[in-house]
C-alpha cells in the first residue's frame, strides 16, 4: 500500500450526507489513525483526542485537559492556549474532558492560523510541561498564606467541579450515569469530585499523560477546505519522534444486572419550606451499544416520540400527574459506548417518589400494548430527518459536530464513518415501520420493560448538607494542618509564595515570541456585508436575505412590545410558550405540536431586547421563529395563522404545568448560570432593554413565576384575563417585522404567501408604552446553597463622560486573557472571569465565574484601572489583541443565523457605514487608547455596583471585609 507522509490510506468514501470526501489513514510508526473529510466548508476544524478513562474520580483526566495547555517544549509560555487566543481569527477553541475521552478541537476559516492553532494544541499534548506548580495551578494545593493562617484548598477545576457539585441538576445527571455502570470507568467521575480531588498526586498525574497521550491511543480528525496531503505532513512531523505502543484504554462493556437497583443521595437546598420538599428522581435504563446505527437510529427518533414536544406521551404522563413541577434526566445519552435513557421528575414529594416511578413503568407499558399515536411517530420521524439534512450545528462548527459523532463509534475501535451516513439506518428505520408499523412498541418492551438493566436514583434535599460539607472540610483541613510540623507548615506557606510568585511573572519577550501569530497584513480591512433588501407592506416592515439555504426558508416573524405595559412584561415568556403549548380551537396542544414536526423543521419562540444606541427607548420583540421547505412553507404559515388567530386560554390545568415547569428550569438555572444573574441584575440598573431583560429573564421574573404559581390557583380568571389582553396587544401589523433567509429562487416563490400573511394579521392603533422602572437595590448579595460565588460589580461608562471608540472591543478582550484571567482564574482559583461591553447602552460589567473568592475579586476588578494605566503593551501584544478583536468581528455564522443577525442589526439601527468605522478604529487602536480606557475605569472602582451570588457564609465575610451597604436576598 502507498505511504503518504507516513501514512498508509487504508479507505477512501465519499459521504454523500456532508458532501465528504472520506479517507481514513493509519501512521505507520505509531499506528495513530486520522479520518480526513475534505469538502468546500471553509470553516476548518481539527481535534485531536485520547481515549482516557480514569481509574478514580480524582479527575485526573480533566486536570490534565486543563495543565497540557499551559505551557510546551516549543511554546515556553504559562498559557499558550490564552496567549494564541489573544491573536487569532479562531472560530473555535476549547477541550472538553468526556467520561473516557479527552478532546482538543480548533477551528478557523484563515488557512494560516488554522495551522497555527494545530501546531500549537500539537505541541501541547504530546511535550507539555507539567511541572508542579502547573498542577498544583489547575488541579489542586494547599493555600497558606501565613503559617498562622487556616489551612485552606485551591484549584482551578477544584473550584470549577464545586460549583458543577452545587447543582442539584448536575449531580443527578451524574449519579443516574454512574449507577448504570457500577464496573466500567463509567461509574467514575472523569470531571473530579471534590471530595477526592485532593486524593491525586502529581506522581499520578505525570503518569496519566505518559500512558494514554501518545499517538497510539489518538484519534486524529481534520475536516474542510484544505490541503488534505499537508494535513498528514503536517502531522508526521509530530508522530515521528514516536514508536508505536500497546496500550490499554479499552473501554469494557458493563456487565447486564439480574434486576433493577435503586440509589439515594442527599443534596444540598435552602431552608426555606419550599426547598426543603423537593426532591428529584430518574428512572435509567441501560440499552445497546451505539455502534448498532439502526437501532441508534430507532432510539433517537423513539426518544424524540416520547419526550421530544410538550405533547410527546410519556413527558405528558409525567407533567399531567402534578406529581412534580418538570421532567428531569438526559434522555437518551448516546455519546458513550453504550446507550442510555434517563428520565424523571424534578421538584416532587420524596414520599410520592414510588408513585413516579410506577407512572413512568406504567406509561410505557400501556404504549407498548395499546400502541403509538402514528402521528407521533410520522412528526418525530420528520424531525429526525430535516435536522440530519439540514445538519445545522448552531454558533459551533460543523466539522465539530462531526467529528463528535465519529468518535461515537471510531473511539470503540468502530467504522469512524458509520454514524456520518445516516442516509440508510434513516431508511432502515422508515422501512421497518411501512411493513412493521409496531416496531417502536416492541423497541419500548424489550428494551425498557423487560431489560433488568435499570436504576433508580432519588436525590432529596438536605438544608444542612452546605454547613455540613463546609464544617467537614474544615475539620479535614484542621487536621491535616495539626499533622503537619512547624517545618512542614513553612513549607506549605512557602510554596504558596512560590506559586503565586510563578503566577504573577510575566513571560519574557523571547518566549512570548515563540507563539505563532498572524500579522495585520493577514486580516481583511473591509467587513462582510450581508445580503440585504427591506420593503414595507401594508405597513410591516420586510427584510429578504439572500442566501443560500439548500432549500430551507427561514423566516422570523417579530412582534413589537414598545405598546405592552411594563405590569405585563413578565408573561412575554410564558405568553411564548402558550402559543405553540396551549392549543387552537381547531387542536389541542398535543397535534398542533405533531402538526408543527410533520410539516415543518420547526416553530419557537424567542425574545429580543436590546438598546439603541442614543435612544432611551429599547428595541424589543417577540419573535416566532420558522423554517421549512419551500414547499412546504404554506402549510407553515397556515399553523402560524391558527396559532395567532385561533389560540384557546381557557385551560388552567395546562397553564399552571407551564408555569412551574418555568419555574423549576429558572431555579435549576441559578447556579450553573449564577454569572448571567449578576449580570442581568447589574445591568437593569443602567438602561430600560437591561431592566426589561431582567424582569423576563432575571431575579425578578423567578419572583414573579413563584407568585405566579399561587395566583393561578387562587384568581385564574384575572391570570387569563392577563394573558388575554397581552394577546390582543402583541398580535397586531402595527411594527411588525417579517425578516426571510432563502435564496432569489425561493424568495419569488414564496413572496406571494407571506405578503398575504401579512395582510391577515390586523392593524391596530397603538401607543408606545410609558415604562417606569422600579427601582432594585443597588449592592445585593444573593444567597444560594452553593460552595462558590460568582461576583459582579459594574456600571454606565457614558455616564461617566466616555465616548465609544472601536478599540474597547481590543481592550475588554485583553482584559479578560491577561490581567482578568491571570488575576481570578489562576491566581484566585475561580473557573472564569469576564469583562464586556455594551456599545449601545455603555454598561460595563466584569463578572466572575465559580469563584472561591469574594472581595479578592472585587480588588482585583477595582485594579483594572491601575492596570491599563501602567501597561507597558508591546507592539506585538497590541497586534494580537486587534487580530483577536477582528476575529470576532468575523465570526463565523451559517445562513440563518446571517439572516437573523443583520436583521438585529436592522433594529438597533446599526449600519454598515457604522459597522465599517468600528472596524477601522480597532485596526488603528494604539497604547494610548488602553491608557485611556485605564482613566474611564477609575469610575467603576469609585462608583460601581456590586452584586454577589453565592453561598451564605461567603456573603457574610464579603459584609464584613468591604463594609458595603448589602441587601442580602436568599434566593434557592
Amino acid at each position: 500500500m502507498k505511504t503518504i507522509h507516513g501514512f498508509t490510506r487504508i479507505r477512501d468514501h465519499h459521504i454523500s450526507e456532508i458532501g465528504s470526501r472520506a479517507e481514513i489513514y493509519r501512521h505507520v510508526q505509531t499506528g495513530a489513525e486520522l479520518l480526513s473529510l475534505v469538502n468546500d466548508d471553509e470553516n476548518k476544524v481539527f481535534g485531536i483526542t485520547f481515549r482516557t478513562p480514569p481509574r478514580d474520580s480524582t479527575g485526573v483526566a480533566h486536570i490534565l485537559e486543563h495543565s497540557v495547555l499551559c505551557g510546551s517544549r516549543k511554546y515556553p509560555v504559562k498559557e499558550p492556549f490564552v496567549e494564541i487566543l489573544k491573536g487569532s481569527l479562531q472560530t473555535f477553541l476549547n477541550a472538553f474532558t468526556y467520561p473516557d475521552k479527552t478532546c482538543y478541537p480548533v477551528a478557523s476559516q484563515n488557512i494560516k492560523d488554522f495551522y497555527n492553532l494545530v501546531d500549537v494544541y500539537l505541541d501541547a499534548v504530546f511535550h507539555p510541561r507539567i511541572a508542579p506548580h502547573i498542577f498544583q495551578q489547575e488541579g489542586w494545593h494547599y493555600e497558606l498564606e501565613r503559617e498562622i493562617d487556616p489551612l485552606s484548598y485551591k484549584g482551578v477545576v477544584y473550584s470549577e467541579m464545586k460549583g458543577s457539585y452545587s447543582s442539584p441538576d448536575r449531580l443527578l445527571g451524574e449519579l443516574s450515569q454512574q449507577s448504570l455502570f457500577p464496573d466500567t470507568t463509567y461509574g467514575l467521575d472523569s470531571g473530579g469530585d471534590p471530595k477526592h480531588i485532593p486524593n491525586l498526586t502529581y506522581e499520578q498525574f505525570r503518569e496519566f499523560h505518559a500512558k494514554f497521550y501518545h499517538p497510539s491511543n489518538a484519534r486524529i480528525f481534520f475536516y474542510g477546505d484544505d490541503n488534505p496531503e499537508e494535513r498528514l505532513r503536517f502531522i508526521n512531523e509530530y508522530l515521528r519522534e514516536f514508536q508505536k505502543l500497546e496500550i490499554d484504554s479499552t473501554i469494557p462493556v458493563q456487565t447486564p444486572f439480574e434486576a433493577p437497583r435503586t440509589l439515594a443521595r442527599p443534596f444540598s437546598a435552602g431552608k426555606d419550606e419550599a426547598s426543603r420538599s423537593k426532591a428529584m428522581i430518574t428512572v435509567n435504563w441501560l440499552l445497546g451499544e451505539t455502534s448498532d446505527a439502526v437501532m441508534n437510529m430507532a432510539l433517537n427518533i423513539l426518544n424524540y416520540i416520547l419526550l421530544g414536544t410538550p405533547g410527546s406521551p410519556l413527558r405528558k404522563a409525567l407533567i399531567d400527574s402534578g406529581l412534580g413541577e418538570d421532567i428531569t434526566g438526559a434522555g437518551l445519552e448516546n455519546e458513550l459506548r453504550q446507550l442510555y435513557f434517563s428520565v424523571g421528575l424534578k421538584g416532587i414529594d420524596p414520599e410520592k417518589a414510588g408513585k413516579v416511578e410506577a407512572l413512568i413503568l406504567d406509561t410505557l407499558a400501556t404504549l407498548s400494548r395499546e400502541g403509538i399515536d402514528p402521528g407521533a411517530v410520522e412528526a418525530a420521524l420528520n424531525t429526525m430527518e430535516f435536522t440530519l439534512r439540514e445538519n445545522n450545528t448552531g454558533s459551533y462548527p460543523r466539522g465539530l459536530i462531526v467529528m463528535l459523532r465519529a468518535l461515537t463509534t471510531w473511539l470503540y475501535d468502530g467504522d469512524p464513518l458509520l454514524l456520518l451516513e445516516f442516509e440508510k439506518p434513516l431508511e432502515v428505520v422508515k422501512s421497518n415501520i411501512a411493513s412493521h408499523p409496531s416496531s417502536f412498541e416492541e423497541i419500548i418492551d424489550g428494551s425498557f420493560l423487560r431489560n433488568p438493566h435499570r436504576t433508580t436514583v432519588l436525590l432529596t434535599p438536605d438544608p444542612g448538607l452546605e454547613e455540613q460539607e463546609e464544617e467537614t472540610e474544615r475539620e479535614k483541613l484542621t487536621a491535616v494542618k495539626s499533622s503537619f510540623s512547624e517545618a512542614e507548615l513553612k513549607d506549605i506557606s512557602d510554596n504558596t509564595r512560590t506559586l503565586k510568585n510563578i503566577q504573577g511573572t510575566p513571560d519574557s519577550p523571547e518566549a512570548l515570541a515563540t507563539i505563532p501569530s498572524l500579522k495585520l497584513i493577514d486580516l481583511e480591512r473591509k467587513n462582510k456585508p450581508i445580503p440585504l433588501a427591506e420593503m414595507r407592506q401594508e405597513n410591516a416592515t420586510v427584510l429578504f436575505h439572500d442566501l443560500v439555504t439548500n432549500g430551507i426558508a427561514y423566516i422570523d416573524i417579530g412582534f413589537d412590545l414598545s405598546t405592552i405595559p411594563s405590569s405585563l412584561f413578565p408573561y412575554i415568556p410564558l405568553f411564548g410558550r402558550v402559543l405553540f403549548e396551549m392549543g387552537t380551537e381547531k387542536e389541542d396542544f398535543v397535534k398542533l405540536a405533531q402538526r408543527i414536526d410533520q410539516k415543518t423543521g420547526g416553530i419557537y419562540p424567542s425574545l429580543m431586547t436590546s438598546s439603541v444606541r442614543e435612544s432611551a427607548d429599547p428595541q424589543a420583540r417577540l419573535f416566532l421563529r420558522g423554517k421549512a421547505m419551500v414547499s412546504r412553507v404554506p402549510e407553515m404559515l397556515d399553523i402560524l395563522k391558527d396559532i395567532l388567530f385561533l389560540l384557546k386560554l381557557d385551560n388552567r390545568n395546562r397553564f399552571r404545568q407551564m408555569v412551574l415547569e418555568e419555574k423549576a428550569r429558572q431555579e435549576q438555572s441559578v447556579v450553573p448560570g449564577g454569572h448571567q444573574i449578576v449580570n442581568t441584575r447589574l445591568r437593569s440598573h443602567f438602561s430600560k432593554a437591561g431592566w426589561m431583560s431582567e424582569q423576563m429573564n432575571g431575579l425578578s421574573y423567578l419572583v414573579f413565576l413563584r407568585n405566579l404559581a399561587r395566583l393561578v390557583d387562587t384568581d385564574w380568571p384575572s391570570v387569563r384575563d392577563m394573558l388575554h389582553r397581552l394577546w390582543t396587544l402583541l398580535v397586531n401589523r402595527q411594527g411588525l417585522i417579517l425578516n426571510v433567509t432563502i435564496d432569489k429562487g425561493g424568495w419569488q416563490e414564496l413572496q406571494r404567501h407571506l405578503f398575504d400573511f401579512i395582510g391577515m394579521i390586523p392593524e391596530k392603533p397603538a401607543d408606545r408604552a410609558i415604562w417606569t422602572p422600579a427601582p432594585i437595590d443597588e449592592f445585593e448579595g444573593m444567597t444560594v446553597p452553593a460552595q462558590i460565588n460568582y461576583v459582579g460589580k459594574g456600571t454606565n461608562l457614558y455616564h461617566l463622560g466616555y465616548r465609544f471608540h472601536g478599540s474597547v472591543g481590543v481592550i475588554t478582550r485583553y482584559l479578560r486573557n491577561t490581567w482578568l484571567w491571570d488575576r481570578v482564574r489562576v491566581q484566585g482559583g475561580a473557573y472564569g472571569a469576564f469583562c464586556s461591553f455594551d456599545r449601545l447602552s455603555g454598561v460595563l460589567t466584569f463578572l466572575s465565574y465559580r469563584d472561591p473568592n469574594t472581595t479578592a475579586t472585587l480588588a482585583a476588578f477595582d485594579s483594572t484601572a491601575d492596570y491599563l494605566r501602567s501597561l507597558d503593551l508591546s507592539h506585538e501584544e497590541l497586534t494580537k489583541g486587534i487580530i483577536g478583536a477582528i476575529g470576532d468581528i468575523d465570526s463565523y455564522m451559517l445562513p440563518d443565523a446571517k439572516g437573523y443577525t443583520s436583521m438585529i442589526r436592522h433594529l438597533i439601527g446599526s449600519t454598515e457605514e457604522e459597522r465599517q468605522k468600528i472596524r477601522d478604529e480597532v485596526l488603528s487602536t494604539t497604547p494610548a487608547d488602553f491608557k485611556a480606557f485605564g482613566e474611564i475605569l477609575d469610575g467603576v472602582a469609585r462608583t460601581g455596583l456590586v452584586k454577589i451570588l453565592g453561598s451564605d457564609s461567603a456573603l457574610k465575610k464579603a459584609v464584613e471585609e468591604t463594609q458595603l451597604p448589602f441587601k442580602i436576598t436568599s434566593i434557592l
